[in-house]
């Protein structure tokens, strides 16, 4: 939650020139999705982890991302300065690691059908950070060690390979096979300094470069080798600013963000145009610096060539879904993901490799106001529109294999910075339920609200629990006018394993739609409304 407040203080300051440029969707959607729904709230599955599960086995989660900080795990984050002796940092059982809630979490997944997927995240422990920090902290995301961090990596792929056991006798962990490295590599709350040199030499990639590499070796060497590999999970905006008074050494400068499609192009030692960089702006960014040299890149990097994802966070914040917040050519939104995309492609192609990540949405969700009283930021019942309109652009894309939603409840507004923090759960803080829950549980979108009559109108849904509880039949409602009952005006069997269908309808007059959709032996839920005009 600290690097989410600090985001947004950048997102503030970068708004204050962005400009919004509408881009056109995907033309076509896909028969069957693939797209899976995943879910993060950290605090809640550390606090009550059975309690949680439970609530988003009902909402039709598929996967919990579950963040795992490095520098937390260690010794319950009481680092020390110096290494302690004889420390074993890839061993399961090193008495300074404290695995206890990630075991339960880890543990209770399956129980209730949801996949574990643990983001690897720093801090590091301070010992394993690097020199030069700025005075007047810790700054455990300074210079972290990929050593370090690849034995911490073995030793989570050690205990969660499904044969290990805690204590003698006890039953075997499951495995874990979804697996993230590092988390916004290329946001300087996460990983620093992002540039050097008054922010003419971007860092953070080479040092993201070894991070992979270290993790890499760890996953493979340990019987993680086929499993879900997510590299990136990039920061969707950066900041590229010359010096000014204010700020001598200009941005990303140690702690702001880097552009993520910048960020890529570096991590894989190329420049604007796609060529291998050379020379002395190669070795000043951990790159080949000759031809021969450039040619040992992919045997050396394997990860980056062999990874099976790629992972984006392509928060719009404050704009529709189809919209971004920046023209800027190197950011990575929503609706830029293609973009992304085809540059991963490529520079797979610039070191003779075909292989084609899988992209993950990661992490997203809207900020609605309120709480946040920062007038940027949409009511919670436009959010729950954005909320599945995002979906829908989502669903369209068929290299995009998750949809996201970050939080389940909102911060104490009184306790968070920002004129009420990170605020995009689908609960507000005390308990509230937000229009996001019903949005979250059954997505509703009509690309088309306006209709001639005697046409029809497509209707694209989501019965989101339905693969938990076996219950396919979801039903298409419709109020004529402003008020009256809603009446079923077609049922359907959802057959997508996700939950997805589409349909469509036609209406003899204005009114709304909605979806219903019954729990087996328990209550019949509800949609948000979509009002329909037909002239």
């Amino acid at each position: 939650m600290r690097n989410k407040l600090t985001a947004l203080t950048i997102l503030l300051i970068s708004f204050a020139t962005s400009i919004a440029a509408l881009v056109a969707l995907a033309p076509a959607a896909r028969a069957s999705s693939t797209q899976v729904a995943m879910f993060e709230s950290d605090t809640e599955m550390y606090n009550d982890p059975v309690a949680t599960l439970n609530q988003l086995r009902s909402l039709g989660v598929g996967v919990v991302r579950v963040n795992v900080p490095w520098d937390k795990i260690y010794a319950n984050g009481d680092n020390a300065f110096t290494r302690p002796s004889g420390f074993n940092g890839a061993d399961p059982r090193s008495p300074q690691y404290a695995f206890g809630q990630l075991d339960q979490i880890v543990a209770d997944g399956p129980r209730y059908g949801i996949t574990i997927d643990l983001s690897v995240a720093g801090g590091a422990p301070i010992w394993a950070t690097g020199g030069g920090k700025p005075a007047g902290g810790r700054y455990p995301e300074w210079r972290p060690s990929a050593s370090e961090y690849g034995k911490f990596v073995q030793a989570l792929a050690t205990r969660y390979n499904g044969t290990f056991r805690p204590t003698p006798g006890s039953a075997a962990l499951p495995a874990v096979r979804d697996w993230e490295i590092w988390n916004e590599p290329n946001f300087g709350p996460d990983l620093a300094p992002q540039s050097t040199n008054r922010s003419s030499i971007s860092t953070s990639p080479a040092m993201y470069r070894g991070l992979v590499d270290a993790a890499w070796s760890a996953l493979t060497h340990t019987g993680h080798a086929r499993d879900t590999v997510i590299l990136g999970n990039l920061d969707a905006r950066g900041l590229r600013a010359g010096p000014t008074r204010k700020n001598p050494d200009g941005y990303p400068g140690n702690f702001s963000a880097t552009k993520p499609l910048a960020f890529i192009r570096t991590l894989y030692c190329v420049d604007g145009r796609l060529r291998a960089l050379r020379g002395r702006a190669a070795a000043a960014l951990g790159c080949p610096s000759t031809a021969q040299a450039s040619r040992r890149f992919r045997a050396q990097h394997p990860g980056l060539f062999a990874a099976s994802s790629f992972g984006d966070h392509p928060y719009p914040f404050t704009a529709p879904p189809n919209r971004v917040d920046s023209r800027d050519p190197d950011c990575a939104e929503l609706t830029e993901i293609p973009k992304m995309t085809r540059l991963l492609d490529r520079l797979q192609g610039v070191y003779g490799s075909r292989h084609r990540f899988a992209i993950w949405n990661n992490e997203f969700g809207y900020i609605t106001n309120p709480p946040n009283h920062s007038q940027r930021f949409p009511s919670p019942a436009l959010a729950a529109t954005y909320m599945n309109w995002a979906e829908y652009i989502s669903y369209q894309n068929p290299r995009l294999v998750s949809s996201m939603q970050f939080l389940l409840t909102d911060p104490n507004p009184r306790q968070a910075p920002e004129y009420g923090g990170f605020a995009s759960g689908l609960f507000f803080f005390g308990g509230r339920v937000k229009p996001a829950f019903d949005a979250y549980r059954l997505p509703l979108y009509l690309p088309s609200t306006t209709v001639r009559r005697g046409r029809s109108v497509l209707v694209w849904g989501c019965a989101r629990p339905s693969h938990a509880y076996g219950q396919r039949r979801v039903v298409v409602q419709f109020r004529s006018g402003r008020r009256g009952a809603f009446k079923p005006i077609t049922t359907m069997s959802v057959r997508d394993i996700r939950g997805y269908f589409e349909t469509h309808v036609r209406l003899n007059s204005s009114g709304a739609i909605r979806l219903a959709w019954a729990y087996p032996a328990g209550p019949t839920v509800y949609s948000r409304t979509v009002t329909v005009t037909v002239r």
